[in-house]
């Protein structure tokens, strides 16, 4: 199994710890990887990092498809994977609407169609072998539609392509599932119990199973985030991701439309997942985040003294020795903690 380093987005200001990348990289992790939300973007953080590391793999956890369209995606990933020696991982995701519509001033449109349909232009445009021509539900190129020139003509790129850059999907709904197994190299569910792996996976399989060419998990990385609180007082230690979680699931999003509130209904959590949402829309965050289980914490992230990280990290080694997860990418920022998953992990 692989390991990842997650640093999220910056608030105000952009900030990126060099010094502890490169510690990532000196003691074996494989991957540290950007994000974007509505301020810093990621893919400026990625060359950033990338232009001062020699090992490590740089991923986007995730650039945000409706703020791009497929080929300036391609044209980014193809740069970005020659000026670092193959290190860059194109990591897409299709946001959310209130995100996509109220930032970027965009339809949000259908997801699952726009990821389909960006990886297949993004693939034809990395084959290069020849201009592009795509006729699509979200995407038509050339564009012919309303406020075109009609002058509008397929092109072939200029920058030399490689078709096997890894692209990855964040998705955690059965559509976006299937959607991932099917066209994508990996996916990144936000979270992931390791002895809950039928939620993801039997939808995984289906895409699989529809791209037809004998895919399987030899062949995609199933790459969870997984928060670390490490902490020898173990009740602070949980306290300090309640918030987090219950701003997913009570948070992001519409009330009817919030899908980490869905997916931690398929984990099992439906109606405190439904009180958690309620509380939090009205405002009320602290009770909201008071409601969250030690249990679903527990499932999905590692908690505690190191002896206990230690200790629950055993279900996540059979996890990978299945195939089920094949990278775990950490919330950290403690060089111990990266030193301890790195002995036990690597």
């Amino acid at each position: 199994m692989k390991l990842g380093m997650l640093l999220g987005y910056s608030g105000k200001n952009v900030q990126i710890n060099i010094d502890l990348i490169k510690q990532a990289e000196a003691i074996g992790f494989d991957s540290v990887w950007t994000a974007e939300a509505y301020g810093n973007d990621a893919v400026t953080a990625a060359a950033w990092i990338l232009a001062q590391t020699e090992k490590i793999r740089v991923g986007t956890a995730i650039m945000q498809m409706p703020a791009r369209t497929p080929a300036m995606c391609a044209m980014t990933t193809m740069s970005l994977h020659q000026l670092s020696g193959g290190r860059f991982i194109a990591g897409l995701g299709a946001s959310g609407p209130q995100v996509v519509e109220g930032w970027h001033g965009v339809p949000y449109g259908k997801p699952v169609t726009r990821t389909r349909e960006y990886i297949q232009i993004m693939r034809k445009i990395m084959e290069r072998e020849g201009p592009v021509e795509f006729d699509g539900v979200m995407y038509q190129m050339p564009n012919t539609g309303e406020g075109t020139t009609g002058l509008g003509k397929p092109l072939k790129s200029i920058l030399q392509g490689d078709p096997d850059i890894p692209i990855y999907t964040a998705s955690i709904t059965p559509a976006g599932l299937r959607c991932a197994g099917e066209v994508a190299d990996g996916v990144f569910p936000v979270w992931m119990d390791p002895n809950k792996y039928d939620i993801l996976g039997k939808h995984i399989q289906e895409g699989f199973d529809k791209a037809g060419n004998g895919k399987s998990l030899k062949d995609f990385d199933i790459a969870p985030f997984v928060t670390v609180a490490a902490n020898d007082d173990l009740d602070a230690a949980f306290d300090a991701l309640r918030p987090w979680l219950a701003l997913y699931i009570g948070g992001m999003g519409a009330r009817d439309k919030n899908f980490y509130n869905d997916y931690a209904t398929r984990l099992g959590y439906g109606d405190v997942a439904k009180d958690i949402q309620d509380l939090y829309l009205a405002g009320k965050k602290d009770e909201a985040a008071a409601l969250v289980p030690n249990q679903l914490l527990d499932e999905v992230s590692l908690i505690g003294p190191h002896d206990r990280i230690r200790e629950r990290l055993s279900v996540w080694k059979e996890a990978g020795k299945r195939g089920e997860v094949g990278s775990m990418l950490l919330g950290v920022g403690d060089p111990a903690v990266m030193e301890l998953f790195a002995k036990e992990m690597l």
